[in-house]
């Protein structure tokens, strides 16, 4: 009784935090004025802390991008280019599987264009969407109102006054007329901003607030969450790169160079403080080389450039080449070599002894060893790149240089552990070979970018896992001594260390074979394409029948206008009163879920919750499933426009707009996921829930509603 008491008070704590109207972003305008025709329209969206807005150039696939569009009057205004945003902030999102750009805190957009004719005022409309850590919100479009300066220079006090003054966007126009201030010929000016808040379903007074013309500036900071994914994401980095360094110090062109230079600086050094102290010189010396080469990229690029680096198809198709050259050099096709000259000046240098010659003896290692350590930098330069942050490869080199240097310090400190080193040997070319496997895995991953940034469907999810199967495949065989490459030593025997690899490369091969007929793979699921990116959702060899699949299922046939959500067949309606229908028909409560087609949290439930057996029992047997989704972009038929309840003068077009409106007429609240429970009166059986990670929560809400049903 205790624990049903309990459980009610979080549903009933939860919903009352749910149901509520949400407006996390006002919008804000101004005019900057550049010539007599010319004119930069100004959009400033402040955003509440926690909730993110989306960039105009979201990839295919993704979530809903930011949208302007600038109405022509008469054909007095000319956009000229695109509608300019700030750099971001960029991140890996790990439901939608692709890099995406959004805005925390402030986000400013620009517009240029040109006008002709006596206007007073440009109108457009913005169309964006946003989420926080655990909802979205349906796509929502807001009217922009910007007021055009007039021909003559407005008094001191004037000016004073306008700064002062506060707009709503439903008294944009008639403020235009009042307010006519003039600009100084030849220079630039501001206009006070016009904030653009949307009504909300209580149709309330916009709250107003005095939007100056400084507030026109840059975003400085971002949102709450950011700087710690922002950390989380360098600290990768750098783990990443380490260990790759790690792995390129058991190379063949690396690790031999550990024991010969320990005994040069013990040898050379007048005692054995000297010997170590030179020995960590050497070794920070490296990080130096490294880092100034990270560094370097940072600077050529710049954070545009790197912010652009994950959709960019080019890119994605030279680092694809590039990947697929490093992998044909470990596996021994060519060797990758800078030139000797280099090499030679280098030694010149190092000769001249003290600190600078360590340095240049730190500076030849690096392009001495640079056939096998180069591909491991450049492919880290790659990632690092491709991850969004400008010190990102400058975290990699250091990560990586780091995992070079210290043996050569520790070894000097400590020279007697020079003995217990393994000898050099065939092993360090297996090292490299291994690495060759990987990189060339890693090349595909580029390829499929940008396959599906030109959504191409030419690497589709089915394709990818049997290429990675072939690689793999191929991998655990070369270590189980049955394939040779050109560089290897001949197999005698297969040794402990080479087969216990070998077993683990071979299980990660079968693990990845049921990745054909549709399972998730959650261990690489960053790597191939989603899977609704694919041949068939339900897998290779699936063929869709009139059935759910499972001895469980309670349904012998899909009813009109429901259709079996893949992987798991749950049956689904996409319309309301079609599933309201059918749930009578067959005596079951109705589940009707808010959710949408970009809605990274409504992914995570499915994804994480709905698949396990007890929640997926529920859903497929004990309720019908109605799935609304409110981005849906689908024109209604002409006999369904209707005119809109919380925006009067408005007409609902989409499908999307439909289901949005009802949840928040209904059940006062914009967001997504959002679940209800109902009866076939269209009553709740149980408060609704939203964003519910834990599993045995959302299946006991679900237990609770039917019960009530029955």
């Amino acid at each position: 009784m205790m624990k049903k008491l309990i459980l009610l008070l979080a549903l009933f704590s939860l919903t009352i935090g749910n149901s509520q109207i949400l407006e996390p972003v006002k919008w804000s305008t101004s005019v900057k004025k550049i010539s007599n025709t010319e004119y930069k329209l100004v959009s400033k969206a402040t955003i509440e802390s926690g909730w993110h807005l989306y960039s105009q150039t979201v990839p295919e696939g993704g979530p809903i991008p930011t949208t302007f569009t600038y109405n022509d009057e008469k054909g007095a205004v000319k956009v000229i280019g695109k509608t300019s945003e700030e750099a971001g902030h960029v991140v890996d999102d790990p439901i939608f599987e692709m890099k995406i750009k959004f805005f925390g805190d402030t986000a400013l957009f620009e517009q240029n264009v040109n006008v002709t004719g006596d206007l007073k005022t440009i109108r457009g409309t913005v169309e964006f969407m946003v989420c926080d850590d655990t909802r979205c919100l349906p796509p929502t479009e807001v009217e922009l109102v910007f007021n055009l300066p007039a021909t003559t220079k407005p008094t001191p006090e004037k000016k004073n006054e306008e700064s002062k003054i506060s707009v709503s966007s439903e008294h944009a126009e008639k403020v235009s007329e009042e307010l006519k201030p003039e600009a100084t010929e030849g220079a630039e000016e501001v206009l006070p901003a016009v904030p653009e808040d949307h009504e909300n379903v209580e149709n309330k007074i916009h709250e107003e607030s005095a939007v100056s013309s400084q507030e026109v500036k840059d975003s400085k900071t971002l949102s709450n969450s950011e700087p710690k994914k922002s950390k989380k994401g360098l600290w990768g980095i750098f783990f990443i790169a380490f260990l790759s360094g790690f792995a390129a110090l058991l190379t063949p062109c690396v690790f031999p160079m550990i024991p010969m230079t320990v005994s040069f600086f013990t040898k050379q050094s007048k005692n054995k403080a000297v010997g170590i102290k030179n020995a960590i010189v050497y070794g920070l010396s490296i990080i130096i080389i490294y880092v100034l080469l990270g560094s370097l990229v940072s600077l050529i690029f710049g954070p545009d450039a790197l912010n652009a680096l994950s959709t960019n198809v080019w890119f994605n198709l030279a680092f694809f080449l590039l990947l697929i050259i490093f992998a044909a050099s470990f596996l021994g096709a060519f060797e990758l070599l800078l030139p000797n000259s280099w090499a030679n000046k280098v030694d010149r240098q190092a000769d001249r002894g003290g600190l600078i010659g360590i340095f240049f003896m730190a500076l030849a290692l690096a392009i001495v060893s640079f056939s096998c350590t180069g591909p491991i930098v450049g492919t880290l330069l790659v990632e690092a790149a491709t991850g969004g942050s400008q010190i990102g490869p400058v975290v990699g080199m250091l990560g990586f240089s780091l995992a070079i240097a210290l043996p050569f310090a520790l070894f000097a400190a400590f020279p007697g552990w020079l003995n217990s080193l393994p000898k050099s040997g065939g092993w360090l070319n297996t090292v490299k070979v291994v690495l060759g496997f990987l990189e060339l895995a890693l090349a595909f991953k580029f390829l499929s970018n940008a396959d599906l940034v030109l959504q191409l469907h030419w690497l589709e999810r089915e394709v990818f896992i049997a290429i990675w199967i072939a690689i793999f495949g191929v991998l655990a065989f070369y270590l189980f001594g049955k394939i040779q490459l050109p560089h290897d030593s001949p197999v005698t025997h297969v040794s402990v260390g080479r087969l216990s690899l070998g077993l683990i490369v071979l299980s990660f091969t079968i693990y990845m074979i049921p990745g054909l007929w549709g399972a998730p793979l959650n261990l690489i699921s960053a790597f191939p394409p989603p899977q609704h990116y694919s041949e068939s959702p339900y897998g290779v060899g699936f063929a869709k029948q009139g059935s759910v699949s499972g001895t469980t299922d309670a349904h012998s046939d899909v009813p009109e206008g429901a259709h079996l959500m893949p992987p798991h067949n749950i049956l689904a309606f996409n319309d309301y009163n079609k599933g309201l229908d059918y749930a009578k028909k067959v005596g079951k409560p109705v589940m009707i879920d808010f959710t949408g087609h970009a809605c990274v949290n409504c992914r995570k439930m499915e994804q994480n919750v709905w698949v396990k057996p007890k929640v997926l029992d529920v859903l497929k047997n004990k309720v019908v499933l109605i799935s609304l989704y409110v981005d849906d972009k689908r024109r209604l038929e002409e006999k369904e426009v209707v005119d809109s309840k919380l925006k009067p003068g408005k007409k609902l077009k989409y499908i999307g707009q439909k289901w949005s409106e009802l949840q928040t007429i209904k059940y006062k609240t914009n967001s997504q996921p959002f679940y209800v429970l109902m009866d076939h009166n269209e009553d709740n059986l149980i408060a609704p829930v939203a964003y519910t990670p834990d599993v045995d929560e959302y299946f006991s809400w679900l237990e609770t509603g039917v019960s009530k049903f029955k």
